[in-house]
């Protein structure tokens, strides 16, 4: 959201990049892209955003900067943009838990408590990382993923 603020479009499509190019599988990156790619149409669409020639330019768009650009558009401090960020990320985990284990809604509630009342915490410790130390090394999610892909059966299409 900060290179969008800056009107740092090279810096933009670098973080975009690398962004893409760390994704674990074929398949988050697929979901990454098609994210984007429906943002991106949804923004263009909205009578009161105007959609800068740099979003346009990037040929694939990763959901998180299509999601940095709306922040930007519309003036949402970058706390509270990353804040909106997790929290989504965290109800998405939380409801495909729900399909694919039967926890209750009760149970998932409680697991969004839990995880909502530790975003805060997480988004000041993001904040603070410099960009050396930016990773989403997950190897078991790696794994996980690359075997879901070739399933022959499979419950979400990511």
């Amino acid at each position: 959201q900060v290179a969008w603020t800056a009107a740092e479009h090279a810096e933009v499509g670098r973080l975009n990049s690398e962004f893409l190019a760390s994704r674990e599988s074929s398949e988050l990156r697929a979901e990454t892209l098609q994210m984007g790619y429906s943002l991106r149409r949804l923004l263009h669409e909205l009578d009161d955003f105007a959609v800068p020639p740099a979003f346009d330019a990037l040929p694939e768009v990763g959901f998180p900067v299509g999601w940095a650009l709306a922040a930007d558009v519309w003036k949402i401090p970058v706390v509270d943009s990353l804040t909106a960020y997790l929290w989504a990320w965290c109800e998405n985990q939380v409801m495909a838990a729900l399909k694919a284990v039967p926890l209750g809604q009760a149970a998932g509630q409680r697991m969004l408590l839990f995880l909502g009342g530790r975003v805060p915490g997480v988004v000041q410790q993001a904040l603070a990382l410099p960009e050396e130390h930016w990773s989403n090394f997950a190897p078991g999610l790696a794994l996980a993923s690359s075997n879901h892909e070739t399933q022959y059966s499979r419950l979400f299409r990511s």
